[in-house]
């Protein structure tokens, strides 16, 4: 790049606050020439330099314009990221463009994730990668394609790649967001916690290199990374089951959407009150059945199994929003009680999980026969408001 070029994205990346992050461990084949590349574009890089056991300090002395956080020992690149991120937010940036060190990634890309975030400002831009690229190994393919999955089940939102290191992430919108993860994993957790925030969350194309399987260098470990990315992903979902969905459900109760929801699905549904009445019962069934964590995801099982209207089913299913847990738990352990025949001992207002795992046997006979009863009891009366609010419509 000519020296005119290299000024010109200089002072865009100063402008728009952009810093470029680079974690980097035992990748001294490669550091060199991702530096040299990086530095063509951007004049505010920060190397997060973790705990290298090779020639990476004495190359990053060559290149003294660049800020480097040295790590003693390796600490995992989750853990580097947040650390650059800190240091980075600390410094004012506004945002951070991350992209690995072994030379995968093409510096020359900036200028897409530039064009992007002047569109559709604190966004947080993912590259996606051609995953037919040629060298690309086949765990990257299948690891990319099972983070997709739990990616769209914790957010609602669809991204073909979640696991590309090269992103540009919004870091002052992400405000003060806690972390808890070190590893690879660190990667699916931000892009989930800031979706959760409200954030868009973006993919754009990107160009990728593999090299060959004998010159290729990586410090992904399959069995102890899938492990702890499926650890994370079983506690974002319960996470966005118990708490997110929830939340994002009870935003959206505006009377303007309830009168919208009420005309749309209800009164006007082409569907028959019967049928109606049946999703409305599957939705509060599933909403007090003990799978804590599954409903919503049992629930569009169910109704596409049934050829039931999924939107009111769901609705319906969120009948186990926050406020109302305790009552259902109680209701749950109560009918425990009567059916086994045990005397009803439960403070109403101290519910607590390790108080529940005491009676936890009266609870999970309860609340199997406390859905049913429930859900039989919405469709019932769902059934009757509807005959009388609508007139009669035909079984499609």
């Amino acid at each position: 790049m000519t020296e005119q070029g290299t000024a010109y994205w200089h002072a865009k990346l100063k402008e728009l606050g952009i810093v470029v992050l680079i974690p980097t461990y035992n990748n001294d084949r490669t550091l060199a020439s991702v530096l040299e590349d990086v530095s063509c574009y951007a004049g505010d890089i920060i190397v997060i330099n973790d705990g290298s056991t090779d020639q990476t300090e004495s190359i990053l002395t060559t290149f003294p314009q660049i800020e480097v956080v040295h790590h003693a020992q390796n600490k995992g690149k989750g853990t580097a990221l947040k650390n650059g991120i800190r240091l980075a937010k600390e410094k004012g940036f506004r945002y951070a463009i991350t992209l690995d060190s072994d030379g995968q990634h093409f510096a020359s890309d900036i200028p897409l994730f530039i064009d992007e975030i002047e569109k559709e400002p604190d966004a947080l831009f993912v590259g996606a990668r051609n995953l037919q690229a040629e060298n690309m190994p086949g765990k990257n393919s299948f690891a990319n394609k099972f983070s997709n999955f739990w990616y769209r089940l914790e957010t609602g939102n669809n991204l073909q790649d979640t696991q590309s290191g090269y992103r540009l992430y919004p870091i002052q919108q992400m405000g003060s967001l806690k972390y808890y993860t070190a590893k690879y994993e660190f990667e699916l957790e931000a892009i989930v916690f800031a979706a959760w925030r409200g954030i868009k969350v973006k993919n754009i194309p990107i160009h990728v290199y593999y090299p060959p399987e004998e010159e290729r260098i990586s410090h992904f470990r399959p069995l102890r990374d899938f492990t702890r990315i499926s650890i994370l992903n079983t506690i974002l979902v319960l996470i966005a089951f118990l708490w997110i969905w929830p939340r994002n459900f009870c935003r959206k109760l505006t009377w303007t959407n309830i009168k919208k929801f009420f005309h749309e699905q209800i009164l006007h549904s082409k569907e028959s009150n019967a049928r109606i009445a049946l999703a409305i019962g599957l939705g509060v069934f599933m909403g007090i059945f003990p799978v804590w964590g599954y409903q919503m995801l049992i629930t569009l099982f169910l109704t596409r199994i049934f050829k039931l209207n999924t939107v009111i089913a769901i609705v319906a299913a969120n009948i186990s929003i926050p406020p109302m847990i305790p009552f259902l738990l109680y209701g749950s352990y109560a009918t425990g009680c009567i059916v086994l025949r045990e005397p009803i001992n439960l403070d109403i207002g101290n519910i607590s999980f390790e108080h529940l795992r005491g009676v936890l046997l009266q609870y999970a006979v309860g609340s199997v026969i406390f859905s049913i009863l429930c859900g039989l009891t919405a469709g019932v009366i769902s059934w009757g408001v509807l005959s009388i609010l609508r007139k009669p419509q035909q079984t499609p």
